[in-house]
């Protein structure tokens, strides 16, 4: 049984900033004390599993608010993540100054089963299956306040994959756990599919046209792999794509949860997108191996979109922000509930 709380958003992400982010979600707060900031996120894929990881971080406030994430697949495992996977990411591609960081048909049922739920520090999760309705409808059972584009959004979602997540933060519990503002809850998603997959038009959710969406979703691939859409897309910048330092996946495998993580030989991308919510109608496909083609359906582009490589003639996947992010839709509630 979850705890009882009232609801406020869907989505998951790393906040590098003052106020909360989600990894690839979008946030709603109607008495303006929360606001969706850049946000980070990793995904990481290795052995036909993808390593999707991201944090809530607690700003400040109080009440609950959440988010609704869409999964390229069923989760085998939900857990807590390391405490400082993301900054080590960041700290790669932004060093300090030196004086001498599966898609499936949506379902049809009438109601979105729940798969399972989670209880970590002050967040309530709960993986979901069902179409756009059903996920939307359940959302709203639960005391989720949808913005307007929520059906159009979760209908193109739910058309490649039934999965979602749904996470709930509660401030007053986190501050009751002693979390202070600035702390993070990193959460670790562990999805085995074909070929990884981030959410990205999921940030533009809830927002105006005109307004700024910005994120970094870093990505880390056994080689080289293709992605699409193409860099230089609308405000879509591949900042980095290299071999991975051995330092760096040292770093990375010693914190918790991470011993997965081979000790040499992986791709590390840097995706940034900055771009307005109008132009944001894409997500990330990637085709792993690096030799093939991504799929146009996957990244919400029509069949005849094609990749173009980077000068280096490479691809490049690994996606990051939370969760995160990672996959992540939001809304707010007002009145308290307990979920089934």
């Amino acid at each position: 049984m979850l705890r009882k709380l009232t609801l406020s958003t869907i989505t998951f992400v790393f906040l590098l900033f003052a106020a909360p982010a989600w990894a690839c979600g979008g946030l709603v707060a109607p008495n303006g004390t929360i606001n969706l900031v850049r946000t980070t996120t990793l995904a990481a894929y290795h052995d036909g599993v993808e390593h999707y990881v991201t944090s809530f971080e607690f700003a400040g406030g109080g009440g609950e608010f959440g988010s609704i994430v869409p999964l390229p697949g069923v989760p085998t495992n939900v857990e807590r993540g390391g405490d400082w996977t993301l900054q080590r990411l960041v700290r790669e591609v932004t060093p300090p100054v030196r004086t001498g960081l599966q898609a499936g048909a949506a379902a049809t049922a009438d109601f979105a089963q729940v798969i399972a739920e989670y209880e970590i520090d002050a967040l309530d999760i709960t993986v979901l299956k069902g179409g756009g309705f059903e996920v939307g409808q359940w959302a709203e059972d639960h005391g989720f306040n949808l913005p307007p584009d929520a059906p159009e959004v979760l209908d193109f979602y739910a058309s490649r994959s039934p999965i979602f997540m749904a996470a709930r933060f509660d401030a007053d519990e986190a501050q009751r756990l002693g979390q202070n503002v600035g702390d993070g809850t990193p959460i670790h998603l562990t999805i085995p599919t074909p070929n990884p997959w981030v959410p990205l038009r999921i940030l533009a959710l809830g927002r105006q046209p005109g307004e700024a969406v910005q994120a970094d979703v870093f990505l880390l691939t056994d080689r080289e792999p293709a992605l699409l859409p193409a860099a230089g897309t609308r405000g879509f910048t591949l900042e980095r794509s290299v071999a991975a330092a051995d330092e760096l996946l040292f770093d990375l495998r010693s914190d918790q949860g991470m011993e997965w993580m081979p000790a040499r030989g992986m791709w590390l991308s840097h995706l940034v997108i900055d771009t307005t919510a109008s132009e944001l109608t894409y997500d990330l496909a990637i085709d792993a191996s690096g030799a093939g083609q991504p799929s146009p359906r996957m990244a919400g582009l029509p069949v005849s979109a094609r990749v173009v490589p980077p000068p280096s003639a490479a691809w490049f996947v690994l996606g990051g922000g939370l969760l995160a992010a990672a996959f992540a839709l939001t809304v707010i509630g007002t009145r308290r509930i307990i979920p089934a």
